[in-house]
């Protein structure tokens, strides 16, 4: 179960929302070195930032990068997505001109594609047999 701490509330819901998403460089080229994750991370943090979200975990390797972001159930995930991709994409670009030089054909850090997980809470299992457990009316 999650921390006390983790556990957010809005005008008319309490929630604990996390997700895990990777993302992968396009062509899954070996671009980033530290420096590169160190901006990425702050990057990304400002993006979060902006959309009420909680960036818990960050870190990377030379072709993808892992998030733990903790959000509002008004956030639509998709939408978290595209901003993060599209916000540190351009601005990598711009402040990483060497980054450029992998991309030549398309002007893009990242693949089209991401992942996206559910993270945290009980089991499906424990939680499937909770359901059933429940005292359904006659």
């Amino acid at each position: 179960m999650a921390d006390y701490s983790d556990i957010r509330t809005g005008r008319h819901c309490v929630f604990v929302l996390h997700a895990h998403l990777v993302f992968v460089t396009k062509f899954r080229h070996r671009v980033f070195t530290d420096a590169h994750l160190t901006r990425l991370e702050e990057i990304m943090r400002a993006v979060c930032a902006d959309f009420e979200t909680g960036l818990a975990e960050f870190n990377g390797e030379n072709n993808h990068v892992h998030l733990l972001v903790n959000f509002p159930p008004k956030i639509a995930l998709s939408k978290l997505v595209n901003s993060l991709k599209g916000v540190s994409s351009r601005r990598m670009r711009q402040e990483f001109p060497e980054l450029a030089a992998h991309y030549y054909r398309a002007n893009k850090l990242w693949s089209g594609s991401y992942f996206a997980g559910s993270v945290g809470g009980a089991p499906i299992s424990v939680l499937r047999q909770y359901i059933e457990q429940q005292n359904r009316p006659v």
